[in-house]
C-alpha cells in the first residue's frame, strides 16, 4: 500500500535557515542609536596619552643647561656687586660711564655701516652673478655658500696680509718709491675694521637675494626690455620690488651679526676702536670686574634678541 503525503519521510533532518553575515550586521545593536545602551567597556577604555611632550624633554633639560642657566648666571652676577648683597649699583655705574657710551655709539655706527655696505654691495653683486650671463656663474654662485661657513678672523687675516703694516700693498710701494712705510694704514681704524666687516658679510645678503633672483620671471625683463626701459629702470621697478623682503631679511641678519662680532675688531688691532663685546672683554679679562662686565653683556643680549626678533618677522613675511 503507498504511503500517503501527509505523513514525513524518515531519514535527513529538515534543513535549518543559516542567518546570513548582513543579517548579523544589521541585526547588531548600534552605538548611539535610540533605544540601544552603549556598551560599558567603552567607558572602561582608558584615555590615549601623546608621548611627544617626552620626547621634547631631552633637548629641553639639554638648552637649560648648556644655555639658559649660564644666561642666568649672567644676569645673577650683574645683580651682585662685589661687596655683596644684591643690587642694581653696577647697572648705574656702567650706564654713567664714557667708555659704555663710546662703546654703544661705535657697535651701532659700525653695525649699520656695515650693514648698508653690505645692502648695496651685495645687491650689485647679486644682479651680475644672476643676470649677466658669464663663465663660472654658477661656480660663483656655489662659492657664496661655502664662504658663508669661514671663520671672520679667516676673512681679517687675509686683509692684514693684503693691508696690513707689513703687507703686500704697502711693500709694493715702499719697494717702487723708497719710502720708510707704505700709505695703507687704515686697517686699525674704525674704517678698516668696516671694511672687514663688509666684506665678510655681504655674502649673508647676496644668499637670500640670489634666491629671489630666482623666481623672477625672466620674460618680464624680456618684455620691459623690448618696451624700450634701460637696464637702471628694469632694475628700479621690476627686480627692486621683488627683492625688497630678501633684503630686508638678509639686513636684519646682517645687522645682529656685525653687533655681536668680536674676531674682526679682535684680529684687526684698531686698538682705538672699542664695541660693546670688546668692552665685556676688557672689563671681564683685564679689568677684573664681572659685575660690569655681566652688565655689558646682559644690554648686548637685549638688543641682539630684539633685533633677532625683528629679523624673524622679516624673514617669514619674505618666506627666507
Amino acid at each position: 500500500m503507498a504511503r500517503s503525503s501527509e505523513f514525513p519521510t524518515t531519514g535527513a533532518p529538515a534543513p535549518v535557515a543559516v542567518p546570513t553575515r548582513s543579517a548579523l550586521r544589521n541585526d547588531r545593536p548600534q552605538r548611539g542609536q535610540p533605544g540601544q545602551p552603549e556598551s560599558s567597556a567603552s567607558h572602561r577604555r582608558p584615555p590615549r596619552w601623546s608621548t611627544a611632550p617626552l620626547w621634547a624633554l631631552p633637548p629641553v633639560a639639554v638648552l637649560g643647561l648648556v644655555f639658559l642657566y649660564p644666561l642666568a648666571l649672567v644676569v645673577q652676577q650683574s645683580l651682585r656687586p662685589d661687596s655683596g648683597g644684591t643690587s642694581a649699583q653696577a647697572y648705574g655705574d656702567v650706564f654713567a660711564s664714557a667708555a659704555f657710551r663710546e662703546a654703544l655709539g661705535t657697535t651701532v655706527w659700525l653695525a649699520v655701516g656695515s650693514t648698508v655696505g653690505c645692502l648695496v654691495l651685495g645687491f650689485v653683486l647679486a644682479l651680475v652673478i644672476a643676470f649677466v650671463p658669464f663663465p663660472g656663474g654658477k661656480a660663483v654662485a656655489r662659492f657664496i655658500d661655502v664662504f658663508l661657513s669661514f671663520p671672520s678672523f679667516l676673512i681679517t687675516l687675509a686683509l692684514l696680509f693684503v693691508y696690513g703694516t707689513v703687507g703686500m700693498a704697502n711693500g709694493l710701494w715702499t719697494d717702487a718709491t723708497g719710502a720708510a712705510e707704505g700709505p695703507f694704514q687704515f686697517l686699525t681704524t674704525p674704517w678698516g675694521v668696516l671694511l672687514a666687516e663688509i666684506t665678510y658679510f655681504t655674502p649673508f645678503v647676496m644668499r637670500p637675494l640670489l634666491a629671489a633672483f630666482s623666481g623672477i620671471d625672466t620674460g618680464q625683463l624680456e618684455v620691459a626690455s623690448s618696451l624700450g626701459a634701460r637696464p637702471a629702470r628694469i632694475v628700479r621697478q621690476v627686480i627692486l620690488p621683488e627683492a625688497l623682503p630678501a633684503l630686508a631679511a638678509g639686513g636684519a641678519l646682517v645687522l645682529v651679526l656685525c653687533l655681536n662680532e668680536f674676531g674682526i675688531v679682535l684680529f684687526t688691532g684698531a686698538k682705538g676702536v672699542t664695541t660693546l663685546p670688546m668692552l665685556v672683554y676688557s672689563k671681564a679679562i683685564l679689568e677684573s670686574d664681572y659685575p660690569g662686565a655681566c652688565v655689558v653683556a646682559v644690554v648686548n643680549v637685549l638688543i641682539s634678541v630684539g633685533l633677532y626678533g625683528l629679523y624673524r618677522v622679516v624673514s617669514r613675511r619674505a618666506g627666507a
